[in-house]
């Protein structure tokens, strides 16, 4: 178990996955500052690490569209797809509300189960129907550029279908 542990903390990719994580989980646990604080850590590492793997990419356009295909790409499959557009507002929604509610109070709750179960249907999407793992681990800016292509492809879809219906 020791020797696992410095293999994660010897490994940047690794060390960022888990701080990332970790800090999800601290947030989750009602820590705010510390769990929002080693979330920020854990991305920070991630995008060193992306950026060591791509240094032909300057610039944020260049860096955003990298994202926004890499995320594409993570999330082909149309069940996922359909997962991470319910999911993601529902972990965006929660997260507003263990940020402005005090930590174990009755809206924090609603908000925690909120953050959970949004977070349950990625995971879904991930391993049951696209088997891979979230697109955060490999690309720190997915946790952004995933609510924006989301909101693209549910605008996308909703305009598909109030055209088929005039």
């Amino acid at each position: 178990m020791l020797d696992a542990l410095k293999n994660v903390l010897a490994d940047p990719k690794a060390r960022g996955v888990a701080a990332t994580a970790g800090g999800m989980l601290l947030f989750l646990g009602g820590r705010k500052v510390g769990g929002l604080g080693l979330f920020a850590t854990g991305l920070r590492g991630l995008e060193k690490v992306w950026r060591e793997a791509h240094p032909d990419v300057q610039g944020f356009g260049p860096r955003w569209s990298q994202a926004i295909r890499f995320y594409e790409k993570t999330h082909a499959n149309p069940v996922n797809r359909a997962l991470h557009m319910v999911g993601i507002p529902i972990i965006v929604g929660g997260t507003v509300g263990m940020i402005a509610s005090p930590a174990y109070t009755p809206p924090w709750w609603a908000s925690a189960g909120a953050f959970t179960f949004g977070w349950t249907l990625n995971f879904i999407g991930h391993g049951v129907f696209e088997k891979n793992a979230p697109a955060f681990a490999d690309d720190p800016l997915s946790f952004v550029a995933g609510p924006i292509w989301d909101l693209q492809q549910l605008r996308g879809t909703l305009g598909t279908f109030a055209k088929a219906n005039d």
